[in-house]
């Protein structure tokens, strides 16, 4: 939840899918997923602000990790439990949404 992730390119500058199929189903959610990162956001803050399961969102940031299309910064707190602080930070941050 508290991973943070950035669009690497413009959602607009991506082919239109095939008519049909799998890709053409999700191309909106995926859309609307990097048009949010285009600034650094936690995982969290993709599924508050798109209002869509947390399950659901870190899959389709997962495949779009996996396409090249985002990048995952994680906090990188060694294995040891999270910072309370940061964990204060994203909560109060869902707050506000």
């Amino acid at each position: 939840m508290e991973t943070f992730v950035a669009a690497l390119d413009d959602p607009g500058e991506w082919p239109e899918p095939v008519t049909g199929g799998l890709a053409a189903l999700l191309m909106p959610e995926v859309r609307a997923i990097i048009g949010l990162c285009r600034r650094l956001r936690s995982v969290a803050e993709v599924s508050a602000l798109l209002k869509m399961p947390l399950g659901v969102v870190r899959v389709l940031l997962g495949d779009l990790a996996d396409q090249g299309r985002i990048r995952v910064y994680g906090i990188g707190y060694g294995g040891c439990r999270p910072d309370r602080a940061l964990l204060e930070r994203v909560l109060s941050g869902l707050s506000r949404l």
